[in-house]
């Protein structure tokens, strides 16, 4: 950085620290793809944003509020495309428009093991899980 636009700079804004804290955001603003208030000269972006601050052709204004909103910890929300809302699960998506009662559902889902008393089935389940405890 040029020492002429630092000093040029520290007019406008005495505090030293407070500009590198500008310029740096106006420098990612920058980067970002914001408009430029001046002419390149092949500077780079914290040069370029230097010399904007030295010629007041940006509003310190609106830099420190882009500032203290990049430094917030919450940012805000971005808002869903269609296409991400069809992503996220929800009663709509995943059982579709129709209202299923339970006994509907009930009638539809196949039962396995029809022919099974219900003493055969219990006794099937502990075996099942007393072989589950055993390979622990």
């Amino acid at each position: 950085m040029a020492r002429v636009t630092v000093e040029d700079c520290v007019q406008k804004i005495p505090n030293r620290f407070e500009l590198v804290l500008l310029a740096a955001q106006r420098a990612r603003n920058l980067s970002r793809g914001e408009e430029l208030t001046l002419d390149r000269d092949d500077d780079k972006n914290p040069v370029v944003a230097l010399r904007e601050i030295a010629d007041e052709t940006i509003s310190l204004a609106k830099l420190e509020q882009d500032l203290v909103k990049s430094l917030s910890r919450a940012p805000e929300p971005e808002p869903a495309d269609e296409e991400v809302m069809d992503l996220i699960p929800t009663d709509q998506n995943i059982f579709g428009l129709q209202d299923v009662s339970a006994e509907e559902e009930a009638q539809t889902l196949p039962v396995e093991n029809d022919d099974l008393p219900a003493e055969d089935i219990e006794a099937a389940i502990e075996a099942e899980l007393r072989g589950a405890a055993g390979k622990r």
